[in-house]
């Protein structure tokens, strides 16, 4: 079987029949210096939607967050290690997406108030509070979300 490099697109292979062979042939081209082959029109747009997936998965990371803050400030009876390991994560994923992608810093400002709708629906089903109970509003600034130390609610009890 010839190499992906060797046979090129025109043998069939596409974006749309098999994704993982495509990117794995278009990858052996580019290495083979064979643009003239390459598939540039899917390769353009799948390099631009790697960038929407980047603003999709920041806007994921906050979601999960808020979602967490509101757990921790509402339920203080219920803390969890995990709840607290959780929001250490998503702080420093966000962190490690906007260090990656210095363009996306202002983009969690951007999308605060859909993840926290979201975030709010999350924590009311999790919690069995009425969503209600929850501000309608995002009650956070971006930099406490994103503040290390800031934990809402009463610093008791306890996390077990």
């Amino acid at each position: 079987m010839p190499k992906l490099a060797e046979r090129g697109p025109d043998a069939g292979v596409s974006p749309e029949t098999d994704y993982f062979l495509w990117t794995q042939a278009q990858a052996a081209l580019i290495r083979a210096g064979r643009w003239a082959v390459l598939d540039r029109e899917a390769l353009a747009e799948e390099i631009a939607d790697l960038g929407g997936s980047q603003k999709s998965e920041i806007r994921s990371r906050l979601t999960i967050l808020l979602h967490h803050l509101l757990k921790w400030e509402f339920q203080p009876q219920q803390r969890k290690y995990g709840w607290r390991a959780t929001i250490v994560e998503q702080r420093v994923n966000l962190d490690d997406l906007v260090t990656m992608s210095p363009s996306l810093r202002g983009w969690p400002a951007e999308v605060v108030g859909k993840a926290y709708r979201l975030a709010r629906v999350r924590a009311a089903d999790e919690t069995g509070l009425p969503e209600r109970s929850f501000p309608p509003d995002c009650p956070y600034t971006l930099a406490d979300i994103l503040d290390e130390r800031f934990y809402p609610g009463p610093e008791e009890p306890d996390v077990t």
